[in-house]
């Protein structure tokens, strides 16, 4: 499993982790927001009243309403992002991967807005009389790059499982083990039973699923989040400072954060934020094109609303959430995992006092920039407890009260290591204090507010709709990909597929998958990207179409 983490961490080095994807992102972004004028802010309010249906015409084709799209596209990307990903962004980049996420956000409402408008555009009937779209769509009917949108499409169904299925259900299922102890396997078998019977319906159960679960999970999660942030109000206004002090210098070590580094925090809080509202991705277009409307850009307005509700509203109340309980960087008892684990050949001390500087050089180890010796050879364990001279790395941190378990039982004996990582067994179980991220981060700070230990039910019930609901959207999106592929007919082996996959995801190992999911993205962001640059000209005459028709049907100007 390690040495698969580490092709696959290898490989998303090379795309989804490398500096010139998040350019790529960032700078498409920016670009349309110039070119365009800022839509994200002067259509805001006019986003809303297409959402509210105010411009729905009789004569209208699709399969949903306008808040029916935006409710199965924001269930494809309020999830696992919003209280696992948030949480995995501080864990690596410090406070300022937050600001980053925001920033994403804010062009990443354009970049949509453009997406979903083109792919609408382009849209077709299939032989069953639904509606199919996307960017494999404008790809081919209107660049004539057959070749693209086929390498999209292969993309989308595989995204669909390392971004809408295994993150998804690993995080539902940990949750669930975490706070009720329930075993994954358990929670993973219910969940894929619920799963096939929404998908089996098709986008119009789907839709019926996500427009009741949606807006029920943003309630009971946003008040969870207040329930944090007003408990620990005196922390905020320092939560803010830390944000903006670190947004251009890296965050330095502090408690058992050993710091980040200005490109590391940029480069995940970039990262993480596409996880979250998908903004670039292509994603959200298949969903938007099933609405009932035949004017493009109207579907692209609702579009506009998407990296809001999703990243700056929702994000922002989880980030700070974390922040103001300082959870961040307190080293708690938690199970450790082998791909999280590294163990180092000298004793080093993460004590600011320390007068050797090692924190200093566990800081530089973290950020990747100068590598301490790792430890090849067996370790000594006598009644539980490591007596080698080494250092145990887990989650980031230097792991304290480490305790070796076999079939339950303090061990005795020798462990194998090589170049750092420990040989696991079967049933052999290290435990110990170290930072934490992910869904267990976000869970650990719900229990620091007016709820106490009740808080964590918050966030398994939240992160329970949350991510149910993305995988069943995330299961349309596979499913159009399909049937542009292979046509209507392989779409229900696809789904079988899908299922028991859900079922594997939910005790999988949990790095392996957030690295995979680093991977799908990026290869379905790229063709995307480098589509819609090129229809430009194209997104501006829509755009200018769009609004002589509003002026003259409904006396609107821009």
């Amino acid at each position: 499993m390690q040495q698969l983490n580490d092709v696959l961490s290898l490989i998303d080095s090379y795309i989804g982790g490398s500096f010139w994807f998040v350019a790529l992102l960032l700078l498409t972004g920016l670009f349309f927001t110039i070119y365009l004028k800022f839509p994200q802010i002067r259509f805001f309010s006019h986003a809303i009243d297409v959402v509210k249906g105010k411009f729905d015409e009789q004569d209208d084709e699709g399969d949903t309403s306008h808040f029916q799209a935006l409710a199965t596209a924001l269930s494809g990307t309020v999830g696992t992002g919003n209280i696992a990903g948030v949480a995995l962004a501080i864990h690596l980049g410090g406070p300022a991967a937050l600001f980053w996420m925001i920033v994403t956000a804010f062009f990443g409402m354009t970049t949509k807005f453009v997406e979903v408008t083109l792919s609408h555009k382009y849209r077709e009937k299939t032989a069953d009389g639904t509606m199919a779209g996307g960017p494999m769509y404008f790809m081919k009917n209107k660049l004539n790059m057959k070749w693209m949108a086929v390498l999209f499409a292969i993309a989308t169904v595989l995204s669909s499982f390392g971004t809408g299925n295994l993150p998804q259900v690993n995080s539902i299922a940990s949750s669930i083990y975490a706070t009720f102890g329930i075993d994954q396997y358990i929670t993973g078998a219910i969940l894929a039973v619920l799963l096939a019977f929404v998908i089996l319906g098709g986008i119009s159960r789907i839709a019926k699923v996500t427009e009741k679960l949606v807006p029920m999970m943003a309630v009971i999660y946003f008040i969870g989040c207040l329930a944090v942030i007003l408990f620990n109000f005196e922390n905020i206004p320092g939560s803010i400072g830390k944000i903006a002090s670190d947004i251009f210098s890296g965050t330095s070590a502090t408690g058992g954060f050993l710091g980040a580094t200005f490109a590391f925090a940029f480069n995940r809080g970039v990262n993480r934020g596409l996880f979250s509202n998908e903004a670039g991705q292509g994603s959200a277009p298949i969903a938007h094109a099933s609405a009932k409307t035949k004017e493009p850009v109207s579907e692209g307005m609702v579009a506009i609303l998407e990296p809001f509700i999703d990243t700056i509203v929702i994000c922002s109340l989880t980030g700070l959430a974390l922040l103001s309980s300082n959870v961040w960087r307190e080293k708690v008892d938690n199970t450790f995992q082998q791909t999280d684990l590294q163990v180092l050949s000298t004793r080093y001390d993460d004590r600011k006092s320390n007068p050797n500087n090692d924190r200093d050089k566990l800081s530089l180890h973290i950020s990747g920039e100068e590598k301490l010796p790792t430890y090849t050879g067996e370790l000594t364990v006598v009644d539980g407890n490591i007596k080698s001279t080494v250092t145990l790395i887990h989650a980031r941190s230097v792991a304290e009260d480490v305790v070796v378990l076999l079939e339950g039982e303090k061990y005795s004996g020798e462990l194998d290591v090589k170049e750092g990582v420990v040989q696991w067994r079967s049933n052999l179980v290290i435990k110990g204090k170290s930072l934490i991220h992910s869904a267990p981060l976000t869970s650990l700070a719900f229990t620091r507010s007016y709820f106490g230990d009740f808080g964590k039910y918050i966030v398994s019930i939240g992160l329970l709709l949350f991510a149910f609901s993305t995988a069943i959207s995330w299961s349309y999106y596979g499913d159009r990909a399909m049937t542009f592929l292979l046509g209507s007919k392989s779409v229900i082996y696809y789904r079988g597929v899908y299922v028991v996959s859900f079922f594997v995801g939910s005790f999988a190992d949990t790095t392996i998958i957030w690295t995979l999911s680093g991977i799908t993205i990026a290869l379905m962001t790229i063709p995307n990207l480098v589509g819609i640059l090129i229809l430009r000209k194209d997104m501006k005459d829509s755009l200018e179409t769009y609004w002589e028709h509003m002026e003259k049907k409904f006396g609107i100007k821009q």
